[in-house]
């Protein structure tokens, strides 16, 4: 009995709630290094939503910032234009376009999506060749709960 209690436990985990801790600052302030993560593997993925995603041989974390159909492009100063309008990020403490080697405006076609880190100078996310545009089938899950550290336990803000 305990035996199924715990092999089921195993599958709910890898198959649904698949957990992850963050590396790296990218997402810095609203993520920081080391802590833990649960994510959920079925929904829709929605602007706002911090997703976990494939990329080579390693899972990302990022911030979906726009769906297909959606058009993206930048300010000078770093602002996110979506569909001509400004985006507004309250979870960013310093704007700017980082490294952007893409043609602007951009935009994003069915099952893509278009992805940043909170911390804008230290991100590498779909601004570049390198990251693009997230296919639906690279993404993991999107952020359900942070487990760790307790004292932050909860959904994001």
């Amino acid at each position: 009995m305990i035996l199924s209690i715990a092999a089921a436990s195993v599958l709910v985990t890898t198959l649904w709630l698949p957990i992850y801790q963050v590396q790296r600052s990218s997402m810095t302030p609203t993520l920081v290094d080391g802590e833990v993560l649960m994510f959920v593997t079925t929904g829709r993925i929605r602007q706002g939503d911090v997703v976990a995603f494939y990329h080579g041989n390693q899972i990302l974390i990022k911030r979906v910032i726009a769906i297909a159909g959606d058009w993206v492009d930048f300010r000078v100063d770093g602002t996110v234009l979506l569909n001509n309008m400004p985006l507004d990020e309250p979870y960013v403490e310093e704007f700017g376009t980082g490294e952007l080697d893409m043609d602007l405006p951009f935009q994003v076609t069915d099952r893509l999506y278009f992805v940043l880190g909170d911390h804008r100078l230290a991100s590498l996310d779909s601004r570049t060749a390198e990251i693009g545009l997230v296919n639906r089938d690279q993404i993991v899950g999107k952020v359900l709960l942070r487990l760790w550290p307790l004292d932050r336990f909860g959904a994001l803000d």
